[in-house]
């Protein structure tokens, strides 16, 4: 029966039997309740004192479980119209994320580095979109051909601009390179079908006039062959390349995106603020707060409780027979180790040097 109410205004109720009057405890409530907490403290700003209610110590305590938890996107299976993916480092653990052009989060996967096992492990979680954006990293023309064969690629605008930078840098020496890196700069000009003929007849114009210089080759002290100017070879073969196979001005036949700003500049830098904010933590701790973040961006706080799944348990090891054979090195103590205190021969007990060099030791 109901007993009135406890001093946080829970309802209180009483046993006609035994006369013992108690709350009704709502385990599910309170780790709920810990969760939102948790999650509060690791996308916000305020300290754990200040989350908690009272000491750090005691929020840590309430929430350590809350790290093992493994978030999970919701799939959807929606086919979204262009696809942004990019890499971001953690550590030594690479994250690869999948953005739609609306700007919502698809997916993600963890990895060692941007491989093709990698991508594909991250293509196969989405449904082929019409249109994927990306800088051209290592690894993933091989992954698109695979799982997304049917789908379009969009060079990234910018990573080309930089791609040939690196290369010929800032100031180029050469007059061909400055042409060529002027040429890569005014790619951020191109907005129609018009520009863009002119671009490529550009871009033929260069190498009709300065396309001698990619072939030269020059004797070097070790008796080998080189390329006398290797990297305006290599700078004229990033864009040569990314125009030939059509990855340039994707953007102006299905009006996708033309870079990866959204995601490098958005989802990335905000990735690089929430660990500086949160600077200390492990390696798993940093993933787990990277994960949460992504998902929060798609769900409400009050909804991640439904999208986390509990931790897996560890699989116990077999039991290995030890080889029935002596022991190599055992607890026991032997005299042949030299352990013993060492025993005064008859001969040398009337000898006080001996002696005393016997009780030193």
């Amino acid at each position: 029966m109901k007993n009135g109410r406890h001093s946080s205004g829970t309802q209180r109720w009483r046993c006609r039997g035994c006369g013992a009057s108690s709350i009704r405890r709502r385990p599910d409530v309170a780790r709920r309740e810990q969760l939102r907490r948790f999650l509060g403290w690791l996308i916000g700003k305020d300290t754990q004192a200040e989350v908690g209610g009272g000491t750090g110590r005691s929020f840590r305590h309430e929430t350590a479980w809350c790290w093992d938890l493994q978030p999970r996107m919701p799939v959807t299976g929606e086919v979204h119209d262009a696809i942004l993916v990019d890499g971001i480092w953690i550590g030594s653990w690479c994250l690869l994320i999948a953005l739609s052009d609306t700007g919502h989060v698809v997916a993600w996967q963890w990895s060692g580095g941007e491989s093709t096992a990698a991508w594909e492990a991250l293509f196969e979680q989405i449904p082929p979109p019409e249109v994927v954006v990306t800088d051209g990293g290592t690894g993933i023309r091989s992954a698109l051909a695979r799982t997304w064969p049917d789908t379009v690629v969009q060079r990234c605008i910018f990573h080309l601009q930089m791609n040939v930078t690196r290369e010929l840098t800032r100031n180029p020496r050469m007059k061909a390179g400055r042409a060529l890196r002027q040429i890569a700069m005014t790619l951020s000009d191109v907005h129609d079908v018009d520009a863009a003929i002119a671009w490529r007849l550009t871009l033929e114009s260069w190498w009709q006039q300065f396309g001698h210089l990619t072939k030269e080759r020059t004797l070097y002290d070790n008796g080998h062959f080189g390329f006398t100017h290797l990297r305006l070879r290599k700078a004229w073969a990033i864009l040569h390349r990314a125009a030939e196979a059509g990855h340039v001005f994707t953007f102006l036949q299905h009006g996708n995106p033309r870079t990866t700003s959204p995601l490098e500049g958005g989802i990335n830098a905000q990735i690089r603020h929430l660990l500086r904010h949160h600077r200390g933590m492990s390696i798993e701790h940093r993933r787990r707060a990277v994960e949460w973040f992504l998902l929060l961006r798609e769900i409400p706080l009050e909804q991640a409780h439904n999208h986390a799944d509990p931790p897996t348990p560890a699989r116990p090891s077999p039991a290995t027979e030890e080889p029935d054979r002596p022991a190599l090195y055992d607890t026991g103590l032997d005299a042949a180790e030299g352990l013993w205190l060492r025993t005064v021969s008859t001969a040398s007990r009337n000898c006080p040097l001996a002696a005393s060099r016997s009780a030193r030791w």
